[in-house]
């Protein structure tokens, strides 16, 4: 997809605050400093309209972004190693889950992880609540730029055998620096968004 006009709509911390256009909604899990707002950038062809950070947990919302008036990327807080208290993280856990748990239009979840390491408890106990809530699944395993090319194959089998991935997961691996993956990134949205 071109993407031409993207507009942060609002940043929810509740049901009552979230949109109600009625579009698809897609959305983008993972531990803090996976690098999501890269991914999303990357996604809309923007440099920094997602805000990275070298800080993890800078989202701390739902940040709803109305991709040209077709559907939202949702971009959730990361889990993780956030400087926050546990009671703070405690409140974005159940944040999270209310949404995961309670959207009708949410199509499906990217969840990312680092594929130069294998996938976390975190990242397992993620893709195991995705599967209870029966929720599409894409997993990006991101950074793939700093792997070898001929160790990918492994990263790929490991994240695969980690995650304990079934036949109706999908799994791409995904550079913000040199953009491989992007394209199947965006076929596995528009085919959910549909």
């Amino acid at each position: 997809m071109q993407v031409h006009n993207v507009d942060l709509t609002i940043s929810a911390v509740s049901p009552s605050q979230y949109p109600t256009g009625g579009y698809p909604e897609i959305a983008f899990a993972g531990r803090s400093n996976v690098g999501k707002s890269s991914l999303i950038n990357a996604l809309i062809n923007r440099k920094s309209f997602a805000r990275t950070s070298s800080q993890p947990g800078k989202t701390q919302t739902l940040n709803f972004y109305d991709i040209e008036s077709m559907l939202y990327f949702v971009d959730v807080p990361g889990y993780g190693y956030a400087k926050v208290s546990q009671k703070e993280r405690d409140k974005w856990g159940a944040m999270i889950e209310t949404y995961l748990s309670s959207r009708d239009q949410l199509r499906g979840v990217v969840s990312l992880v680092d594929a130069r390491h294998a996938p976390t408890k975190l990242d397992q106990q993620m893709v195991n609540l995705l599967h209870y809530y029966d929720l599409p699944v894409l997993v990006v395993g991101t950074k793939v730029d700093k792997v070898k090319k001929s160790k990918r194959n492994q990263s790929y089998s490991l994240i695969k055998k980690t995650l304990q991935l079934g036949e109706n997961d999908d799994l791409v691996l995904f550079s913000a620096l040199d953009k491989t993956g992007k394209d199947k990134v965006w076929n596995w949205i528009e085919h959910m968004g549909q």
